[in-house]
């Protein structure tokens, strides 16, 4: 089978954030390069291959109350500071990708148009009659376009009052359509000049600040080229320019346009040996054309928005081209992150199984071979964990992520032919999983000698419980031993990761490497709540009992943990909390979005009703575009959320937490090899009359209808499917 690449591991000068996943080269395999690290010269080793961080010092985070120990990178040399992004319009697209702030591509920061990772055009700078438009607009008109408006005055007499209006139309595909509109009473003769530059810079090389100065163009056919020793980019026009001088990148025009009539340039931007952008979105469709009405007017545009991201974010399988996975997000993230692409799959399945299909098989062709150190697992990069523990492996989440999305992807309808040929895969994850937990309860992280984080241990008990109802229902061996051993993590995980205190107790972020727990209040405890989907509509049991269950529900609805537009990421009160930090303090929107779902299936719906409400009033202030994280600042009255300037912005499993979290509020929980849907309803219905159409259970459309007093009604499904009870 076609083995991908595997990513380097992170080196210690990455920036204090995830590590970030470039762009996959156009029809090759995708690949994964850290900010500051040059591209690998060979396959890396195999600790490389899995992933894995250095084995902490000792004692490392043993001492949970000390203030966090500051990190500095190695030889004293400053991390590179990435460019916001916080402010840009990100038209996406991918390959291609669209970078803009107010219409004038000026070629600083992110500025450009990008195809495949490189930056193929940096500067774009309009000026008619000798002037810049004075800009009045700039807006996102969907996922992959953005529409930028900007106005001046081309007559003497006109008074204050413009007459002329230039609009820009930007894709992310590379095209660019600007339109002058005379506003005034009489024709205008006005001189268009289009001052056109690139560095044709990879975007790992802009995130580092390492770029290089604009490169030389040459006059070709109809606009001007560039070229660099990797790379050649060229720029078109239609019509053609009437001039083009390639020492100062300059084309001109000389456009007549009528009392109240319009004329109009369109630019292609291309990369030389490219053809057109063939997206994989717009290409295969895998979502089902899923949407929301309500009482709540926030409902609709966040449905249509979060459809439209994971749309633009979608990647193909180069050597498998029917096989589709989603991108981490935009710009930092737009190659395959497998842990990402996993999570954000399952929250996506009320929208189809054909996602989490095309990502399973994707993900198992990367699976470590039977002779490799650690055979069944699916490597990924090390994913930076904040100053309180040390990076773990995004490997070990995505190899346990694995057979849940396998067996929850069969409950909403994969057919069985395709979770047959999937099984084996699944297998070898469980079988991974036990080799490495060995005869301990705790599944450290990373391996040998990490921490025992509190998610993981979450993630692992899920696998195994689910994949061991997958193993039965085929008739597979090895479902007793899997369900013992999540028996004896959680007996083992409710007496020693508890921590108590005055108010109850709560859950430890971790057990450090000699067994003493780290006591700090953080949003990966969410983890716990979600346990998974079994049959006839039965969730799988948690690693908490329901004593433990509610003190947590408690604290998440607490003040130093619900900040009023959604959840920290460490509670306020806790020592190193900083609002923007990407571990310690800042709101994760996917955290967010598993706290509201696994609160309201436990029966605590107040508190996430109060999440719930903030993360939506948090989406009107982003334009109904979540990004993956935004600051955890206190609400106050009149306050709004602070964007967190290295966020991507969309972001995959952002985007899929808004389909989780609304279709948790009708409670849909399919078993199609039973050919039933049980509807758990959030009965406070916190958003009144919600109204989801275009979903999809057992390949079929589905829609629910929850009523104000919180009652659910199934208005389409498939034939012969029955509503469980």
């Amino acid at each position: 089978m076609h083995q991908q690449p595997t990513p380097p591991s992170i080196v210690d000068e990455r920036p204090p954030w995830d590590s970030r996943d470039w762009f996959p080269a156009d029809g090759a395999a995708t690949a994964r390069r850290t900010v500051g690290a040059p591209a690998p010269a060979q396959s890396p080793g195999p600790k490389a291959a899995t992933g894995h961080a250095r084995p902490p010092a000792p004692g490392r985070g043993s001492r949970p109350t000390a203030a966090p120990p500051v990190r500095t990178p190695r030889g004293n040399r400053t991390a590179p500071e990435l460019p916001p992004a916080h402010a840009a319009l990100i038209c996406v697209a991918l390959p291609g990708l669209a970078v803009s702030g107010d219409g004038q591509l000026a070629g600083q920061g992110l500025d450009g148009f990008y195809r495949g990772g490189r930056r193929l055009l940096s500067r774009c700078q309009v000026r008619v009659a000798g002037r810049e438009p004075l800009a009045v607009q700039a807006r996102m008109t969907g996922a992959d376009s953005a529409r930028f408006v900007g106005t001046l005055r081309a007559s003497p007499s006109a008074g204050p009052d413009p007459d002329v209006v230039v609009e820009r139309t930007r894709r992310a595909d590379g095209t660019e359509r600007i339109t002058l509109r005379n506003a005034a009473a009489r024709p205008l003769k006005l001189p268009l000049e289009i001052a056109l530059g690139t560095d044709l810079a990879e975007l790992g090389t802009i995130a580092s600040g390492r770029t290089g100065p604009e490169l030389p163009a040459t006059v070709h056919d109809s606009g001007l080229r560039w070229a660099t020793a990797g790379a050649a980019a060229s720029v078109t026009a239609d019509p053609p320019p009437s001039d083009a001088l390639a020492s100062a990148g300059l084309l001109r025009w000389e456009l007549e346009v009528p009392p109240g009539g319009t004329a109009a340039v369109e630019l292609r931007v291309r990369l030389d040996g490219a053809g057109p952008l063939r997206t994989a979105g717009h290409a295969t469709a895998p979502f089902a054309p899923a949407g929301a009405t309500g009482d709540d007017h926030r409902v609709a545009p966040l449905l249509r928005a979060a459809v439209a991201d994971l749309q633009g974010l979608l990647l193909r399988d180069p050597a498998h081209p029917t096989d589709t996975h989603l991108a981490a997000g935009a710009p930092w993230r737009c190659g395959l992150a497998p842990a990402e692409a996993l999570a954000a799959a399952r929250m996506a399945l009320p929208l189809g199984t054909r996602l989490a299909a095309g990502t399973l098989r994707t993900l198992a062709r990367t699976q470590l071979p039977d002779r490799s150190p650690r055979p069944g697992m699916i490597p990924g990069p090390r994913r930076d964990a904040g100053p309180l523990l040390p990076p773990g492996c995004t490997g070990t989440e995505a190899t346990l992520l694995f057979p849940v999305l396998l067996a929850e992807a069969r409950r909403w309808g994969l057919p069985e032919q395709e979770t047959r040929e999937l099984l084996p895969a699944a297998e070898r994850c469980l079988a991974w999983l036990r080799a490495t937990a060995g005869d301990g309860p705790y599944l450290h992280d990373p391996q040998p000698g990490g921490p025992a984080r509190c998610e993981t241990q979450a993630h692992a008990y899920r696998a195994a419980l689910l994949g061991a109802d997958l193993l039965d229902a085929y008739g597979r061996p090895g479902a007793v031993e899997l369900r013992q051993w999540a028996r004896a993590l959680q007996a083992a995980f409710r007496a020693e990761f508890w921590v108590a205190d005055r108010g109850g107790g709560r859950p430890a972020a971790a057990l450090a490497p000699d067994g003493r727990p780290m006591p700090h209040l953080v949003s990966t405890t969410v983890h716990l709540l979600d346990t998974g989907l079994l049959g006839s509509g039965r969730l799988a049991p948690g690693l908490l009992d329901p004593v433990q269950t509610e003190h947590l529900a408690r604290l998440l609805g607490t003040p130093a943990m619900d900040a009023g537009w959604g959840l920290r990421g460490l509670g306020a009160k806790e020592a190193g909390h900083n609002p923007f930090g990407h571990r310690t303090g800042a709101v994760r929107v996917h955290d967010t979005a598993l706290a509201i779902a696994g609160l309201a299936a436990a029966g605590y719906e107040k508190e996430a009703g109060g999440l719930l409400r903030g993360l939506l009033d948090a989406g009107e202030h982003f334009g109904h575009r979540l990004p993956e994280m935004f600051a955890g600042e206190q609400r106050t009255t009149g306050s709004a959320p602070l964007a967190h300037p290295a966020a991507c912005r969309p972001a995959a499993t952002a985007a899929a937490s808004v389909i989780m979290m609304l279709t948790s509020l009708a409670g849909i929980r399919p078993d199609t090899p039973a050919r039933t849907v049980t509807l758990c309803p959030v009965r406070s219905a916190p958003l009144g009359e919600l109204v989801l159409t275009g979903l999809r259970v057992a390949g079929a459309p589905f829609a629910v209808r929850v009523g104000r007093l919180g009652l659910a009604m199934v208005e389409e499904a498939a034939d012969g499917l029955q509503l469980g009870v």
